[in-house]
């Protein structure tokens, strides 16, 4: 495959992986607008964010798997397909049971999508300078998405509707789904005869999805209460279950030994914190702007801008490091910025301003995401093999979301749990909101700043170091065609 081959392919990939992420994040400045128009409360409103969010992070194993067994861009249509026709059912609901059904169903669509997309990538491209490029890029749009989705998300409320959110994804989705066959190649793990594990899919996508489930309702129902403890046992239970069945089975979903890899082991545990720490910033942050400063979705999703245009503005620099062998030292000194700025926004105030108050945090975790996302993206997938990679990108992905789940939940529980405190006493509702912000803010940067000793503990130089110095002109591994 040339050169300008791969990158057209790349391009489709990289809407594909912009769309899921950007999905993430789009409907939270339009919530208040959907809880109106549909006449949803509260405690149903939130599952239009936790169900996208359950299905994704509990299928991304499986959809990984599934694409390295029956084809990597087989199975990246399919969840195009899924993806566009939920989009589609979200944008024409008029209910909120059905809403929630198809975010649900998007969350699982996004789930096959991901990984597919992100082993087609590594497979392209091989290890050194180009699939260093490609992953640079990647990376950016990982960093850039979630706050684009917020920008997005309040443009399209505003003057032309909150279903238009959803209606986007359509003919986004319907043209890369045109695309995908004619500018991306098929692969899959060739093997005479395709052996599966359904006892470890059953396991793990149901321990996750607990998981998932638990941690993104604790802070309504509490930590502390019955359900949530028996919703976290019985995941504990499967996910236990999972470990023991992938060491007995012959073709396990997840073969363990793929840890022996200890910096992909070491960056999926960086990618737990890098999403716990930044995805909850974001929530936290537009929570505070939304409620403290009284900014409408709009100008909430413009503030963002600075740490969107900021990420993607140093991508490039990023990725020249981490290829000059400095990988290491770019993903601990991105962590450390990431926490650094959302440290530093525990001073904003009651009466704060942007220019004053929002930008330096915002334009300091901007630069910190660039430099994080892109060598924990490489890191990630430094070594796999082959037959390996859909295995490895759902891995990395699987990681990142659960942090970005277990994140929103902490500091959601920390800020709702200081602000009734404060307010039981009397304060008044702007500064008792602004105190459990403060709190949150404090879990999330300390959640960022342990990303540093994480990465100089468990990512090893060595092995991150060869895999960014190999040189672009080694030959590409076949591709099986379907």
């Amino acid at each position: 495959m040339t050169q300008v081959h791969r990158w057209r392919a790349f391009a489709v990939l990289a809407v594909s992986f912009f769309m899921t992420i950007a999905d993430l994040a789009i409907v939270n400045v339009a919530l208040p607008t959907i809880g109106v128009k549909l006449h949803m409360p509260e405690s149903s409103l939130q599952w239009v964010v936790t169900g996208y969010a359950l299905t994704f992070g509990g299928f991304l194993l499986l959809g990984g798997r599934a694409a390295d067994l029956l084809g990597r861009r087989r199975m990246l249509m399919i969840g195009l397909a899924v993806f566009s026709a939920a989009s589609l059912g979200c944008g024409l609901a008029t209910a909120e049971g059905f809403l929630i059904a198809m975010r649900c169903l998007q969350g699982l669509g996004a789930a096959i999508v991901l990984p597919a997309a992100l082993s087609i990538v590594m497979n392209m491209f091989p290890e050194g300078a180009e699939r260093n490029k490609a992953l640079g890029v990647w990376g950016a749009i990982g960093a850039s998405g979630a706050t684009v989705g917020l920008i997005a998300g309040g443009l399209l409320t505003r003057y032309a509707g909150w279903q238009y959110i959803f209606f986007l994804n359509v003919p986004i989705g319907a043209a890369a789904l045109l695309l995908a066959p004619r500018v991306v190649p098929e692969s899959r793990l060739a093997t005479a005869r395709r052996r599966y594990d359904p006892f470890g899919a059953v396991a793990v996508t149901g321990g996750l999805s607990l998981l998932v489930y638990a941690i993104s309702t604790a802070p309504q129902v509490g930590w502390g209460t019955a359900r949530t403890i028996a919703l976290l046992a019985v995941s504990a239970a499967l996910l236990a279950a999972f470990l023991v069945i992938e060491t007995r089975v012959e073709a396990p979903l997840m073969p363990l030994r793929i840890f022996q890899n200890k910096t992909l082991a070491g960056a999926n545990a960086v990618s737990v914190l890098l999403g716990a720490s930044f995805f909850a910033f974001i929530f936290i942050g537009t929570l505070y702007m939304q409620q403290v400063l009284g900014y409408s979705a709009l100008k909430a999703g413009l503030a963002w801008l600075a740490t969107s245009l900021t990420s993607v503005a140093l991508a490039g620099l990023s990725q020249a490091l981490v290829t000059r062998g400095w990988a290491k030292l770019v993903m601990a000194a991105g962590m450390a910025m990431i926490g650094g700025g959302v440290l530093w926004a525990t001073q904003v105030p009651v009466h704060g301003h942007f220019w004053a108050n929002l930008a330096g945090p915002f334009v300091i975790v901007g630069i910190g995401t660039a430099f994080a996302f892109i060598p924990v993206s490489i890191a990630a997938l430094a070594g796999v093999a082959e037959h390996e990679a859909g295995l490895a990108s759902g891995l990395l992905n699987t990681s990142q979301q659960l942090g970005g789940a277990i994140g929103v939940a902490i500091a959601s529980t920390l800020a709702a749990t200081q602000a009734s405190t404060l307010l039981r006493q009397g304060a008044a509702p702007a500064a008792a909101l602004t105190s459990g912000f403060h709190w949150a803010f404090w879990a999330c940067g300390l959640i960022g700043l342990c990303g540093v000793p994480v990465t100089y503990l468990l990512v090893r130089r060595n092995e991150l170091a060869k895999a960014v110095a190999r040189t672009a002109q080694k030959p590409q591994p076949a591709a099986a065609e379907v």
